[in-house]
């Protein structure tokens, strides 16, 4: 008799309690810290669900720091998770995309010298990022030690990472090459660089052995959605900087970070074309950057493109630059004291030319 039913649930609660016992001298830090997400997520799912029927669709009447207005939901989650996670007594720092500034934790809320996350990173109704230490630097995401983004649209679904050295689960693991899916707007392809064109045409004209085989673009508009995606299936999500963004859209912190970190802990790759993305080191809370990710292989691919591209440009500008010299040469004024080149002066027309002639008449 098969089971329609499952009895043995397992939560993300019970999940993390059962690993924390694997781990002796886990403190229960984390543990406190995921569940705090898991009720932000689960109380900000309820307002997703019921958002129509509530009046918690459209605008709230604001701009944030971005400059983008704010719509209810936002402001609500963004409040939803401040408070979450601040009750949990282990958070002294928190970053969110719809404040300007950090807000620091009292000392009040906190847990004592058991307040060991000294950062936390949210971008409230997408991803969020926990840094592990007493002192933070948030310039300095190389070692990052938890990550945790959840999916609240049409379902909830909540991912955490954790790097490969602890994770014991080899459940979220993406293959060197997926499914042959890319990800990006389009609508953008007018303001892209030579080797974005490049890799994304290639991609649209490949072929295997005379026939054609592209790849399929697949685009939700949602960064967590496409990763998600992505994650599951395979393939390259791409938000590039392009000529109208020239840093790129998608924020540092709570935007690529995470997204970069679960990706690389799942054995894929996160690049902006040129440098890792866990290796860049933002001077700005709301910094933003161009973003590639997905399969390790279609990551590489790419890389060689913009490596090939950043050559070419290279070995251009090094052709100008010899150049400039002789060319300056040629149009040099002659030096001082130097002979200058005989002109011969236009004759000027002898006054009176014409004059004094007698006009021919009849005899």
């Amino acid at each position: 008799m098969s089971d329609h039913t499952k009895t043995d649930l397992v939560t993300l609660s019970r999940h993390v309690l059962a690993d924390q016992q694997a781990h002796p001298g886990a403190s229960g830090d984390l543990t406190l810290l995921l569940v705090s997400i898991q009720l932000g997520c689960k109380f900000v799912a309820t307002c997703v669900r019921k958002a129509g029927i509530v009046n918690l669709t459209g605008l709230a009447g604001e701009t944030n720091v971005q400059g983008e207005d704010q719509k209810k939901l936002d402001v609500l989650a963004n409040e939803i998770f401040v408070n979450s996670l601040r009750s949990s007594g282990k958070v002294a720092i928190m970053v969110s995309e719809e404040d300007e500034d950090m807000i620091v934790v009292s000392d009040a809320d906190r847990d004592g010298e058991r307040a060991r996350y000294a950062g936390r990173l949210l971008n409230p109704l997408d991803g969020v990022v926990q840094h592990r230490g007493r002192r933070f630097d948030w310039h300095d995401f190389r070692h990052l030690q938890a990550c945790s983004a959840r999916f609240p649209r049409a379902r909830t679904a909540d991912v955490a990472s954790a790097p490969r050295s602890s994770r014991r689960t080899p459940d979220l693991c993406m293959a060197p090459r997926g499914k042959l899916i890319y990800s990006i707007n389009e609508g953008n392809s007018v303001y892209w660089d030579d080797a974005c064109v490049e890799y994304f045409g290639a991609l649209q004209d490949r072929t295997v052995e005379g026939k054609p085989a592209p790849y399929g673009a697949r685009y939700v508009g949602s960064m967590v959605a496409d990763v998600h995606r992505t994650i599951l299936y395979g393939g390259i999500f791409a938000y590039p900087a392009d000529k109208k963004s020239k840093s790129g859209k998608l924020r540092v912190l709570y935007e690529c970070f995470p997204m970069a970190f679960i990706v690389e802990n799942a054995g894929g790759r996160a690049t902006t074309g040129t440098k890792r993305i866990l290796d860049l080191e933002p001077t700005k809370l709301h910094e933003r950057s161009g973003i590639f990710l997905g399969s390790a292989d279609d990551v590489a691919e790419l890389e060689a493109v913009y490596a090939k591209h950043a050559t070419a440009g290279a070995a251009v500008a090094k052709v100008a630059e010899v150049a400039a010299p002789v060319e300056a040469a040629v149009v040099a004024p002659a030096a001082e004291g130097a002979p200058k080149p005989r002109t011969t002066p236009k004759k000027s027309p002898s006054k009176g030319k014409g004059k004094g002639k007698k006009r021919g008449g009849r005899k």
